[in-house]
């Protein structure tokens, strides 16, 4: 009887403990995500790390958990908790990875928390790459998507050796259905081409080609930036304009480019001091959060609907694509992208580039394409 009581008594003191060990480690969690970049927050953060390493196996979820809403310093503390408590249940052989698989294939996780986890399963279980990347081809994490479209490049380039090309044909244009970084989207399009296919990057990445473009306006002496000239304050595309060199109207123009750009001193002049306007629809079946992403050497200005959201006054940078991501939120139906692109005076070799390129996307960087309504008819009764 006593020694029932006794181990009644142990059990009722190891759940206590047990729950108050789960309580300090959502403590510790809120203490770090409590640090601020300015450096607020950075020893208290430093302190709960230390202490949360001492975590046994069961706080990595809650760990990987805290990652959503924490901002990137905090991530940062978070990942060290994370990798010591991992530490130390992979060397006592503790790592809960049914639960790490769960975590990784609930897209729903923060994309660094998910990739983390993964890494951290494959150190045990390196088959689990098998059961989980196939599936990742189009996952909202760049990176696991990112794994997923190596593998399937990795077969296709063996299929073609192997000569089976309708087979590695069918693992390229997979492997492209879920490819956003450049590199390897040039990895796949190079022997799809090669095999015979017609390969749209325009569409892909999701370019916009067609535009309406004014000027040039005045920008000597970088006065143009600032400047608000007509089309910042009222678009209209029938209207003439006063401009740097005379009257100006708005023009259509479109792009063949691959990858969307458009070269303003090749296709229209090479204007020096100068600003342009560019305008273009983007349609949208819904409200979409989705981003703008420009490529551009040039100062410029970006708004959508009347309602400047960005801009950046700096010249020849160079230019990449993504180079800007501008997070925007589209309303359904038709919406109006404007961008401001200026032209300083220099006359350096270096200096004479005028173009720009820009997509919409998805957080992820898969392409979204304009979606304007088909024009409906309607009959007279």
């Amino acid at each position: 009887m006593q020694r029932s009581r006794f181990l009644f008594c142990c059990l009722c003191l190891f759940s206590v403990l047990s729950s108050v060990r789960a309580d300090d480690v959502e403590q510790q969690i809120a203490r770090i995500k409590q640090v601020q970049k300015e450096g607020q927050g950075n020893q208290a953060a430093s302190q709960a790390v230390q202490s949360l390493s001492q975590a046994d196996a069961s706080a990595l979820i809650p760990i990987l958990s805290s990652f959503k809403g924490a901002n990137p310093l905090a991530v940062n503390w978070l990942c060290g908790a994370f990798e010591a408590v991992a530490a130390n249940a992979i060397q006592q052989g503790k790592l809960p990875k049914a639960e790490l698989e769960k975590f990784i294939l609930d897209k729903s996780n923060n994309p660094r928390a998910r990739r983390l986890a993964y890494e951290t399963l494959i150190k045990v279980d390196a088959s689990a790459s098998e059961r989980i990347i196939p599936g990742m081809i189009n996952d909202p994490s760049v990176t696991l998507r990112r794994d997923a479209v190596q593998r399937l490049i990795d077969q296709a380039k063996k299929l073609e050796k192997d000569g089976k090309k309708d087979a590695a044909k069918q693992a390229y244009e997979q492997a492209l259905s879920g490819a956003t970084d450049d590199d390897q989207v040039k990895a796949i399009v190079k022997p799809l081409r090669g095999l015979g296919e017609k390969i749209d990057l325009q569409k892909h990445f999701g370019f916009l080609s067609d535009w309406k473009i004014i000027g040039p306006f005045d920008n000597r002496e970088l006065k143009g930036y600032d400047t608000a000239y007509p089309p910042e304050k009222n678009l209209d595309f029938s209207s003439a304009l006063k401009g740097k060199e005379g009257e100006v109207n708005w023009k259509s123009v479109n792009t063949e480019d691959d990858y969307g750009i458009f070269d303003i001193a090749k296709e229209i002049s090479p204007y020096k001091g100068a600003v342009m306007y560019c305008a273009a629809d983007f349609y949208s079946p819904g409200e979409q959060e989705l981003e703008i992403r420009l490529g551009t050497p040039n100062a410029w200005k970006i708004w959508v609907n009347g309602k400047l959201l960005f801009a950046r006054n700096e010249y020849h940078r160079g230019m990449i694509m993504d180079q800007y991501s501008v997070p925007v939120t589209f309303k359904p139906g038709k919406n109006v992208i404007l961008l401001k692109l200026c032209q300083n005076e220099q006359t350096e070799s270096w200096a004479q580039r005028y173009q720009f390129q820009l997509r919409i996307a998805r957080p992820s960087g898969t392409g979204v394409l304009s979606e304007k309504p088909e024009a409906t008819t309607q009959l007279t009764p």
